[in-house]
């Protein structure tokens, strides 16, 4: 076979997902479409419980209840992915897809042209149970809407002519916009600016600039994460299954969580939170068994370096043969202060996807070559399928039979049950792509593009090098369940968003695809904080009582707000300030030395330690002990204080933060709790935790240092945060929706959690129907239609 300099990999994206069997669930047929009937209790905080007798009153009681809550973060939503931003709000203006922002005018080409709605449409038609589910949402949404005029929707969208009534493929639209976040969705402008070269342009690429790529995209170091801890009969106090729940996700848009309790008597009784537009329990429990997802290492795409025909950019070669590039072009209705105008955009596509230009990856679209992406989940349409799976599941072992449907979108699955076992699953839409071809499929040149901005390019000019098709995976050319990382245990799993690796270090999990996760490589912060953490407990060195976790020391580790880089440097730190930092230096010396290590609302040089760390991170050469593949857990420590360079850059660090607390008037032991926190109707909310770089596993994003401090979390940090345990009478579970149910300033539920979390306290979460009737707040309604 003839190689040209590229060589790549290419799939048939089309799914026959025929029947569809939802693990150890069957559901029956759908209602009627025309036929809802629910019943919805609200208790405290908002939570509501929803009943039915089909899975339509189930979606439609969840939309109703949503839209309650949250209709102009739903509507906003749903405006994006329709592609009508520009037309409703201008051109201008931003958004936020793939947890990037980007520009409407980007955003509605985007939609407009990648989003697929017949794909979309053909991947359920075989799903007769998820198109029940689906319209019941719609008819809720819808319902309330008719319920609620205009002028009575929240102050954000009120009387907005771009609020409007929600359809079937909406909801369609808004799932693929959830499952494409770690791929196509994060490249929304790098697809939208991909142009042809004009006639006479240099066949160069551009010369990469990799911290800049690495700087916008983050495909390495993703900016969403979560702890999930699952422990199993040796490690719980009782013999039963427990689990933490700890998602890192956004305060704002419609990745913020919803709390909600579903019923459909004789299939499934599930509690949890869900992601806005979703109308099933992402993450949660029922009597049996609970589960949780981080966001996992496995590459969600790969590019495809195509050689194109000379002289001709709009065609390019496979296995010898011309191929003509596919145009999509998008019609944009923009609007202007002299009126509506039009704008349209070409965007280009292989069979396999959108072309894509990343100048600062140095991948742009020349007369020579051109760059495809291949995303493992274009038009997944089997998410809805997976969650109702674990709904109705028993066991961990029906979670990882329900996992097989293969469409857990970007996250690794962690479960506990009430029979004391712990699953670790990274079972989710990953590209079959083995080591062996991926290193004889990627073209030399562009080979230092994986390690240091995660992007895989395979040569697009062989079908040798297109993504294989395994026989035992539903979906041709994404990596089969039994091919993936599982693991079940009796001790603990758990993962802070490094790869499977070390999701119990007493059994590491070796031999990983390089598209799945590395091995023998550092590990963050956090997760060493985890492991250690659990580690103190299981060996009774944590200061609390016995040696086995229950709900409330499992809470109390948390929420002891520990911090990784404090423990591992801040004594170093503290001693080399103090002997070599000069007597200006000296008041915040001793704040570091009587720091007690942690990122709680108490904790004094706390937010001294941050900028320091913020600064000093970087600085080479700076551990004492580097990172050692057969210590994972406690490498590196220490800091390199007797290297001449390293102190010299270790002091500059602590002067330049020292300055930075001055100058916002932040005194050096100000507890953090004084100086970080949020707004709510006027009010300051404090809060705990601190920044991913830190860490700490309760992490909290927040907006940089200003006078006074902190204020306002950006980024993702804690959210919906649940404690599962079961016993021989049932099932106890306590949570805590960090910024609350509803996105709504004028609602009881906008912040009421969150002056809970910043007590740390829990909300003991009404399960059972006798538990819900104690509640004093309960509240019920029949719906109807």
């Amino acid at each position: 076979m003839s190689r040209s300099p590229f060589s790549s990999v290419s799939l048939p994206a089309r799914l026959l997902l025929g029947s569809l069997l939802l693990g150890p669930l069957m559901l029956g047929g759908a209602a009627s479409a025309q036929t809802y009937q629910v019943q919805i209790q609200r208790t405290a905080h908002g939570i509501p419980h929803i009943q039915a007798s089909d899975l339509g009153g189930i979606g439609y009681g969840v939309g109703y209840s949503y839209a309650q809550d949250n209709l102009c973060l739903l509507a906003d939503q749903v405006m994006t992915v329709r592609g009508e931003r520009s037309k409703f709000l201008g051109a201008e203006g931003k958004t936020v897809v793939g947890f990037q922002p980007v520009n409407n005018l980007d955003s509605d080409v985007f939609f407009k042209t990648v989003i697929e709605p017949g794909r979309l449409q053909a991947g359920y038609r075989d799903q007769p149970q998820i198109l029940a589910l689906m319209r019941g949402y719609v008819a809720g949404v819808n319902r309330y809407l008719r319920d609620t005029p205009p002028e009575q929707w929240p102050s954000a969208c009120r009387n907005a002519d771009w609020v409007r009534p929600l359809t079937e493929l909406d909801v369609m639209r808004l799932g693929e916009e959830k499952a494409i976040q770690a791929s196509a969705g994060a490249m929304v402008s790098a697809i939208t600016s991909a142009r042809p070269p004009q006639a006479g342009a240099s066949t160069a690429a551009p010369r990469p600039d990799l911290a800049a790529f690495n700087r916008q995209y983050r495909f390495n170091d993703l900016p969403i994460g979560s702890n999930g801890w699952a422990f199993g009969s040796e490690a719980t106090t009782n013999g039963r299954g427990l689990l933490l729940g700890n998602p890192h996700f956004p305060w704002e848009t419609s990745n913020r969580f919803y709390q909600l309790h579903l019923t459909l008597p004789g299939q499934f009784d599930v509690m949890g939170a869900s992601l806005g537009g979703m109308p099933v329990v992402n993450i949660g429990f029922n009597q049996d068994v609970a589960w949780t997802h981080t966001v996992s290492t496995d590459k969600r795409f790969t590019l495809a370096a195509l050689t194109l025909v000379p002289g001709d950019p709009l065609s390019y070669v496979k296995d010898g043969q011309q191929r003509r590039l596919q145009r999509r072009t998008a019609v944009i209705e923009v609007k202007t202060a002299n009126g509506p105008r039009l704008h349209t955009r070409t965007v280009y596509f292989t069979p396999e996807g959108p072309l894509v230009n990343l100048p600062a990856a140095g991948l742009t679209w020349t007369p020579q070559y051109a760059f495809a992406l291949r995303d493992a989940n274009r038009n997944n349409t089997r998410m809805l399928a997976t969650w109702l799976g674990f709904a109705g599941a028993k066991s961990v072992r029906d979670i990882r039979a329900s996992l097989n449907v293969q469409g857990i979108p970007w996250v690794n699955t962690i479960a506990a049950d009430r029979a004391g076992s712990a699953l670790y699953a990274d079972i989710s839409s990953s590209p079959n792509v083995s080591a062996a071809q991926q290193q004889a499929c990627t073209p030399p040149p562009l080979a230092p593009l994986f390690p240091a901005a995660g992007l895989a390019v395979l040569d697009g000019s062989h079908s040798a090098c297109d993504w294989k098709t395994d026989p035992a995976s539903r979906v041709p050319g994404l990596r089969a369940p039994d091919k993936m990382p599982v693991l079940i245990r009796q001790d603990f799993v758990a993962n802070s968003n490094n790869s499977a690796w070390l999701a119990n270090p007493a059994a590491p999990q070796t031999g990983l695809d390089p598209l799945v996760g590395e091995v023998n490589a550092p590990q963050s912060p956090r997760t060493r904080m985890g492991l250690l953490e659990i580690g103190r407990r299981l060996s009774g060195t944590d200061g609390l009582p016995g040696r086995t976790f229950d709900i409330p020391t499992l809470q109390a580790t948390l929420l002891r707000e520990s911090n990784l880089t404090g423990e591992m440097y801040a004594a170093d730190a503290a001693k080399l300030c103090q002997s070599a930092g000069g007597a200006e230096l000296q008041p915040a010396c001793n704040a570091l030395a009587a720091w007690d290590r942690r990122s709680s609302q108490e904790s004094r040089g706390a937010a001294l330690w941050r900028e320091f760390w913020r600064r000093a991170r970087a600085i080479p050469n700076v551990y004492a002990v580097p990172f050692d593949p057969a210590d994972p857990v406690n490498t590196p420590r220490g800091l390199n204080t007797a290297d001449p360079a390293a102190q010299t850059a270790l002091l500059g660090a602590l002067r330049e933060a020292a300055a930075a607390l001055t100058a916002a008037g932040i005194p050096f032991d100000a507890p953090l709790g004084e100086v970080q926190g949020v707004v709510r109707g006027g009010d300051f909310i404090s809060l705990p935790g601190g920044a991913e770089f830190e860490g700490v596993l309760d992490k909290i994003d927040f907006n940089p240092l200003a006078p006074g401090g902190y204020r306002g979390v950006v980024g993702n940090a804690s959210s919906y945060i649940q404690t599962v345990g079961f016993t021989d009478s049932g099932v106890q579970a306590e949570a805590v929706l960090t910024y609350s149910q509803s996105s709504n300033p004028e609602s009881p539920y906008f912040s009421d959690q969150t002056r809970l979390f910043s007590r740390s306290e829990w909300v003991k979460l009404p399960f059972t129907q006798p538990e819900i009737e104690a509640d004093p707040t309960r509240t019920v309604v029949q719906l109807s239609e």
